[in-house]
């Protein structure tokens, strides 16, 4: 996989080329349904895989690399997509398992499953992030299925917001199937149980409270649907491998500071 092209020497650029596993790298290139990239503390590509490319208007690896998620994709996703990569920067903390739309201008959408890695030099300095997305077309999954998964996992947050947590009983009646059908239809888009998925994002709720205010830990557990502080931080440690309070304590260590 060629990183020689426009751009690629600039220190950024340089700085994460040095963080990367070149095997893993290299393998990439052997996936058909996974878009792979690596992007650096600009937001600069700095390798694609050839599947990425094909989700682009560009021809080549050499149109990609240098630019930035708003010069190859529709602008209200480059923004969404830049959205993600901030976070991952400044909680230091994986992307998981995002639902999400992919399309270039003037191209065709396609329902992706993408997880995003920060990277780190010697020193410990972020130098970009790594980001897989799984091409949910090359599955058995059907984009009635996909939409519909999609809209449920937004009515699931939007409970969560209101501090309900629903149960799988509820989840079946907002997908309007049964819940055998509910599972089969969860795990073939999420990988998840039902079960499973609103726990992530109870989760990922919480880790958004820990990161944006400053909310105390046992109000953060309640609004994430906890009934106690210390089951809230046993299954946190669980899922994230770090405990609330050390979560929160470095997000703010690892957060810009204004000029």
């Amino acid at each position: 996989m060629s990183n020689t092209s426009n751009g690629a020497a600039r220190p950024e650029a340089t700085a994460l080329l040095a963080a990367l596993n070149p095997a893993m790298v290299a393998l990439m290139d052997e996936l058909s349904g996974v878009m792979f990239c690596a992007k650096d503390a600009a937001g600069r590509y700095v390798v694609v895989n050839q599947v990425f490319v094909g989700r682009t208007r560009e021809r080549s690896r050499r149109d990609v690399i240098g630019k930035r998620a708003v010069d190859l994709f529709v602008p209200e996703l480059a923004e969404r997509y830049e959205s993600q990569d901030e976070l991952v920067r400044t909680t230091d903390r994986p992307l998981r398992g995002e639902l999400e739309l992919i399309r270039h201008v003037g191209g065709a959408p396609g329902w992706f499953l993408t997880s995003k890695l920060p990277l780190h030099d010697e020193s410990g300095a972020y130098v970009g992030l790594v980001s897989v997305s799984q091409d949910l077309r090359s599955g058995d999954a059907d984009d009635a299925t996909i939409q519909a998964m999609a809209r449920l996992r937004g009515q699931i947050e939007e409970l969560l917001e209101h501090g309900e947590v629903p149960s799988v009983a509820d989840l079946a009646v907002l997908a309007g199937c049964a819940p055998a059908s509910l599972d089969r239809r969860v795990r073939r888009v999420f990988g998840l149980s039902p079960r499973q998925l609103v726990l992530r994002l109870r989760v990922d709720r919480a880790a958004h409270l820990l990161t944006t205010s400053a909310v105390p830990l046992a109000d953060v557990a309640a609004a994430a649907g906890f009934y106690d502080q210390p089951s809230f931080t046993r299954t946190f440690a669980r899922l994230t491998g770090e405990t609330p309070s050390s979560f929160r304590s470095r997000s703010r260590r690892d957060r810009p500071r204004p000029a």
